[in-house]
């Protein structure tokens, strides 16, 4: 039995993952999804005072707090930045780190990138959040669209814009795989593939510890292709 905890993107929550989570414990895995401070169940938390660390800490105590080891953990899309913050932190305690199409960060940089809009988005916001995309952006139609688009609730903004200090030597003590979805590709993560698979990404540490793939479907597998996803996942056990 394997111990798996996985992390939704911007807008999502835990219910995204649902079908992968059906998956994995229909074969006997212990399978954990946080919702991160803000968004899906949690939505009415929302404030000004959610941050980048907080989603961090989020992870954090949910692997703590059930005592869980030789955890795989799967990041979607902005929580590639929770994920490497909770490698840097608690490393010891992940046996794999799965970055399903998400953000890799370099030490000491955001989020935000050059997205301008969502940044005077949440300015303009009370509540200093930013609105959810149409799923279509994610690759999305039919059924599946509707489900998530009656699902996704607004992101907080801090988290966009904080920048994540960490030490790649001890992220990269941990195995990881990256998985790069390719139809459609989503623009801001497509910018990643080319780091990842830089021999001088993290100073030369990346690579030695780290494997890349692609998935022919679009940024959101855990709905897209949830059998393919799963396959992936329970590779990364082994």
């Amino acid at each position: 039995m394997a111990n798996f905890v996985l992390v939704h993107g911007a807008w999502h929550g835990a219910w995204c993952w649902r079908r992968v989570m059906d998956l994995l414990q229909a074969q006997g895995h212990r399978v954990h999804a946080v919702t991160l401070t803000g968004v899906g169940e949690r939505a009415h938390l929302l404030s000004p005072d959610i941050h980048l660390d907080t989603h961090i800490q989020d992870v954090v105590a949910a692997i703590e707090n059930e005592e869980l080891s030789d955890v795989v953990l799967a990041v979607h899309s902005y929580a590639g930045m929770v994920g490497t913050g909770v490698a840097d932190r608690i490393g010891q305690r992940l046996h794999h780190l799965v970055y399903v199409d998400a953000v890799v960060p370099k030490p000491g940089e955001a989020w935000s990138a050059t997205r301008q809009a969502r940044l005077d988005a949440a300015r303009a916001n009370p509540l200093h959040s930013f609105p959810p995309p149409g799923p279509e952006v994610f690759g999305l139609e039919g059924e599946d669209a509707a489900w998530v688009a009656r699902r996704q609730t607004p992101h907080p903004g801090h988290p966009y814009t904080d920048v994540l200090d960490f030490d790649p030597a001890r992220v990269a003590s941990v195995a990881r795989t990256f998985i790069h979805c390719t139809r459609p590709a989503l623009a801001t993560i497509d910018a990643i593939w080319p780091r990842v698979n830089d021999p001088a990404f993290w100073g030369g540490l990346w690579l030695p510890g780290a494997r890349t793939l692609e998935l022919a479907t679009g940024h959101d597998p855990m709905i897209s292709a949830p059998h393919a996803l799963t396959q992936v996942l329970l590779e990364c056990a082994v």
